[in-house]
């Protein structure tokens, strides 16, 4: 049996990477036909794609925002990116504006998600609340474990669990020599007991000062919350004023509905009336012309 060259190999699995990068790009009802039609081709590779799962309606317009709108994909990344950053720098005792990359942030996630509720209308998607708040909460979450554009499910926020691994250092002890205070002549070198016990109090005020830059961090992360609670509160106030407007002009029309139809059924009951009085006038005439005809 002849062995299949590697490179034979390395282009069949290309192929079948860019056959899976373009399920992830169809319609959503066609997701799994696809798939299955491809795990039949795929070879070595088909109980790999045999697993892939149906992403849910949510995942699935991110993944459409990734292949339609790159542009605001990578905006919002990159703004995650820095966010990180910022307080990465910030947990390494580095200056880090956490408030304006939050800001950031946030300007890229409304972005992104205008975005990819127009590409979710597009496609005759229904984009229910419930759909709209996983949209929201993923495009927070990003990026996540999977490819770029291969959602297979919806994310979860890690919050500020997003920092674990960093480095949290606090301000280094000095190497610098510390002049001994002045003592009596008599008096001998400081004894083992001493220096353990100034061993002990530069290890606690190097502890102190990592508490503290640590409290400094929660400050500001709390401060970033807070900005953003507003904003979320500011959108909500908006949202109830648009409804109740809403409610005041659809009173509003329900009242005039409702004038109108009395005006029609009034305009009904007078019809009905003259076209009664119409018919025994026609009656009349007719009972009239049959005795005329008669008394000829």
């Amino acid at each position: 049996m002849v062995a299949t060259p590697p490179y034979t190999r390395l282009m069949a699995t290309s192929r079948v990477d860019e056959e899976i990068a373009c399920l992830y790009q169809l319609p959503l009802a066609d997701f799994t036909a696809a798939r299955n039609a491809l795990a039949k081709q795929a070879g070595a590779r088909a109980s790999e794609v045999k697993a892939l799962q149906k992403p849910p309606v949510a995942a699935w317009a991110i993944n459409q925002l990734y292949w339609q709108r790159r542009d605001v994909y990578d905006r919002l990344i990159g703004a995650a990116g820095d966010l990180r950053a910022a307080h990465g720098a910030v947990l390494a005792g580095k200056s880090g504006d956490v408030r304006a990359a939050g800001a950031s942030h946030e300007e890229a996630i409304e972005a992104a998600l205008k975005a990819t509720l127009a590409l979710l209308r597009d496609a005759g998607q229904p984009a229910t609340d419930a759909t709209r708040q996983a949209i929201a909460t993923t495009l927070r979450a990003l990026p996540g474990t999977d490819p770029p554009g291969h959602l297979s499910a919806t994310l979860q926020p890690g919050g500020f669990e997003m920092l674990s691994g960093l480095p949290v250092r606090g301000r280094p002890a000095s190497n610098t020599p510390v002049k001994p205070a002045a003592r009596p002549a008599d008096t001998a070198k400081p004894s083992k007991a001493d220096a353990e016990a100034a061993k002990r109090a530069s290890e606690a005020a190097a502890e102190a000062e990592r508490a503290v830059r640590l409290a400094e961090h929660a400050v500001r992360r709390e401060e970033f919350e807070a900005a953003r609670a507003t904003r979320e509160a500011e959108k909500a106030d908006k949202a109830v004023s648009a409804a109740r407007a809403a409610l005041h002009e659809a009173e509003e029309a329900l009242k005039e509905a409702e004038i109108a139809a009395q005006s029609a059924e009034e305009a009904k009951e007078a019809a009905a009336q003259r076209a009664s009085a119409a018919e025994a006038a026609l009656a009349k005439a007719q009972t009239r012309l049959r005795l005329l005809k008669a008394g000829r």
